[in-house]
């Protein structure tokens, strides 16, 4: 036996937008193989995290996931964490258990994969976007998305350890690039075409990871993280989370054509539903400018960055494929995104997005 770190993490009760935290515990592992038994329940104080009153202020970390800790290096490990009550309810923060419910309902039988593009916005300590002037604004956008030298980029040296970090843990990173504002970056997290598990929990769970990941490396660079949907007003591009999906039905040559019609009338008749979730201060962002779609309109088309669902060029060409909803902003939460596309384009009921596990034996995917 010898001893390692187990990092928990779970999702707080923060509003409008619910933040991550974490707190470390040592745990003795064997020399064989690891599994999620290895790690205990483990209480903390919920009325610190916006989860619990003062009174009755205990909650419940349940392990769910776990992945390798690329920072420590040692055999330590990053837990994913759901929240239950003290009575071992899902706690109505736990909006992976709302996932759960969704695929429980049904939606596991489509084998449904996702691809989330999450955009960010690095923050130097004095509030200034990295690479911008103390005062004033930098160059208008055009060179900075996929950029490559000074001034045209800036915080790659944490985006390089970020992805280092993400392949080192085994999350299914896709890539990263700068983006069209200057500070700006993305990961992409999800479906690579490789022969690895990439179900919706283990992609909504990596997510997390990531995220996880790149706050704590942020820290060594004196740098804030904003996943914020405007970071910055005015001429600039806000930030989203792109989310590409597709069904089995979507992707066969023989049923994509009609699955993924029947997928757009399905979001197009929910947009009001889904644009709720998608994020605190959505409307900042989706405005009809700065290749978005108004909030208040839903349009699909073909390779179009304006629309609310973009249908991709291949799965234009090949009649299959998959969809790219444009609208989740970068403060979305990948869980409950997933949870209402599957929701509705699997004509399910609505009311599994709201209701609160009342088993404490619910079934931990």
């Amino acid at each position: 036996m010898t001893l390692i770190v187990a990092e928990y993490i779970w999702i707080d009760g923060t509003m409008p937008t619910a933040q991550i935290r974490s707190k470390s515990r040592v745990v003795e592992a064997p020399q064989s193989q690891t599994s999620i038994d290895l790690f205990p329940e483990w209480g903390f104080d919920g009325s610190s995290t916006n989860q619990a009153t003062g009174d009755n202020s205990d909650c419940i970390l349940k392990p769910v996931n776990f992945v390798l800790d690329p920072i420590r290096d040692d055999g330590s490990f990053l837990v994913m964490c759901e929240v239950f009550d003290r009575n071992g309810n899902a706690h109505p923060t736990n909006t992976r258990a709302a996932l759960r419910r969704v695929l429980e309902a049904g939606a596991h039988t489509q084998d449904a994969y996702f691809g989330f593009e999450q955009e960010f916005t690095l923050f130097d300590l004095e509030g200034n976007p990295v690479g911008w002037p103390d005062a004033g604004y930098p160059a208008p956008q055009g060179p900075y998305y996929c950029g490559v030298g000074a001034g045209a980029v800036d915080g790659r040296q944490l985006v390089e350890e970020h992805l280092q970090a993400c392949m080192k843990a085994g999350l299914l990173i896709y890539g990263t690039n700068a983006e069209v504002m200057l500070g700006q970056w993305e990961f992409q997290i999800g479906y690579r075409g490789f022969d690895e598990p990439a179900d919706a929990l283990k992609t909504t769970d990596d997510m997390w990871f990531a995220t996880w990941l790149l706050h704590r490396l942020s820290e060594d660079y004196d740098i804030k993280v904003s996943f914020e949907n405007k970071p910055m007003k005015g001429d600039w591009n806000g930030a989203g989370c792109h989310t590409n999906f597709s069904t089995k039905e979507m992707r066969r040559a023989e049923t994509g054509k009609k699955a993924i019609e029947c997928a757009i009338n399905q979001l197009a008749a929910t947009h009001e539903t889904h644009v709720k979730i998608y994020g605190a201060g959505l409307s900042e962002r989706l405005t009809g400018n700065h290749e978005t779609c108004s909030i208040n309109e839903f349009r699909a088309g073909e390779s179009d960055r304006g629309a609310s669902i973009r249908i991709p060029i291949s799965t234009s060409q090949n009649g299959y494929g998959y969809l790219e909803d444009r609208r989740p902003g970068a403060n979305s939460d990948p869980y409950l995104v997933a949870a209402q596309i599957l929701v509705t384009i699997c004509g399910l009921d609505q009311c599994l997005m709201s209701e609160t596990a009342k088993s404490p034996q619910v079934a931990l995917l």
